[in-house]
C-alpha cells in the first residue's frame, strides 16, 4: 500500500548527524511549506539507538515516532553509523524503515559495507551547501513523492 503524505500527516524523518552545520542545512532543505517533514535530530549513536528502541528520554512514543525515513551519517561520536544500520536492519520493527546513508566518505569499502548491511541508498555529501540542500530535497522527493512505502 502506498503511504500517503497529506497535509494532515507529516513524514517523520530521523536525522542522525553530529555536525551542527549539516543539521542546519538539513533543516533548511526540508522545512518548506511544500515538504511535509517532521525532523527528529539526534547527534550520536547512543541517542540514535535510544530513539529507535524508545529508551530513556525517548520512551514516550509521541516524542519518538517510528520514522518513515532515516538519514544516517557514518562518522558519529561513539559507535559508527554502520552499527546503527546493522542494528536497525536486524530489528523486526525497524527493518522496513528506509535508511539513506548520507556521508562524506566516498570509500568503496564504506559503500559496499553499507549496502551489505541493508542501507536503501548511499549518498555522498556534496561539499557545497547549495548542492547538499538540493541532494536532500531530491532524497525527500524520491522517498515521499515517487515510490511506495509500507505503512506501519
Amino acid at each position: 500500500m502506498k503511504r500517503e503524505i497529506t497535509r494532515w500527516k507529516k513524514a517523520d524523518i530521523l536525522v542522525i548527524e553530529d555536525d551542527p552545520g549539516d543539521q542546519e542545512l538539513t533543516r533548511r532543505a526540508l522545512h518548506r511549506e511544500d515538504y511535509r517533514a517532521e525532523l527528529h535530530l539526534v547527534s550520536d549513536a547512543e541517542q540514535a539507538m535510544d530513539y529507535l528502541l524508545k529508551r530513556g528520554r525517548y520512551s514516550d512514543a509521541p516524542s519518538a515516532p517510528l520514522p518513515d525515513l532515516i538519514l544516517l551519517d557514518l562518522n558519529l561520536p561513539g559507535a559508527s553509523g554502520k552499527k546503527i544500520l546493522e542494528a536497525a536492519k536486524g530489528h523486526p520493527e525497524l527493518k522496513h524503515v528506509p535508511i539513506v546513508v548520507v556521508s562524506s566518505s566516498a570509500r568503496e569499502q564504506d559503500i559496499f559495507q553499507c549496502y551489505d548491511l541493508g542501507c536503501n541508498s548511499y549518498v555522498i555529501k556534496p561539499i557545497e551547501a547549495h548542492r547538499f540542500i538540493a541532494a536532500l530535497r531530491e532524497i525527500y522527493s524520491y522517498w515521499f513523492g515517487t515510490i511506495a512505502l509500507p505503512t506501519h
